[in-house]
């Protein structure tokens, strides 16, 4: 296993969306794990230790907000968090988010905007 690879976990209760974004960023060269709900975001977050966690801000039980929140609360700034959506940007839960994230995104995901902000492929060595 590669110590110093950057891990990244991607959050969207569509699974298929999940997969995609994986099988994309895992072809750039990420330890990507996927998750389809908050609780199972938490426990993946807690065993793995990412880097990034892409998270969309629309699912059914603990939202984005929710999410993003107590990963903030937990980790601070050690993970970059990323929000993902599909819901228009002005209603108030999505706004909420994009507060307490690093970066966030409106779907469909440009990959060449989201490969620009994402840590460098060797995590270690470089500076936080």
């Amino acid at each position: 296993m590669e110590d110093n690879a950057v891990r990244i976990v991607v959050v969207d209760d569509l699974a298929d969306v999940a997969e995609a974004l994986a099988a994309q960023l895992t072809l750039d060269g990420y330890r990507v794990a996927t998750a389809y709900a908050a609780d199972e975001a938490i426990h993946r977050i807690e065993e793995l230790r990412p880097h990034c966690v892409l998270l969309d801000i629309g699912m059914p039980d603990i939202d984005g907000y929710e999410l993003a929140t107590l990963l903030r609360h937990r980790y601070k700034d050690d993970i970059v968090l990323i929000a993902v959506t599909g819901s228009d940007e002005k209603q108030a839960r999505v706004t909420d988010t994009f507060a307490v994230v690093d970066h966030y995104f409106q779907k469909p995901l440009d990959p060449a905007a989201l490969r620009k902000i994402l840590p460098p492929l060797q995590a270690g060595g470089g500076g936080h």
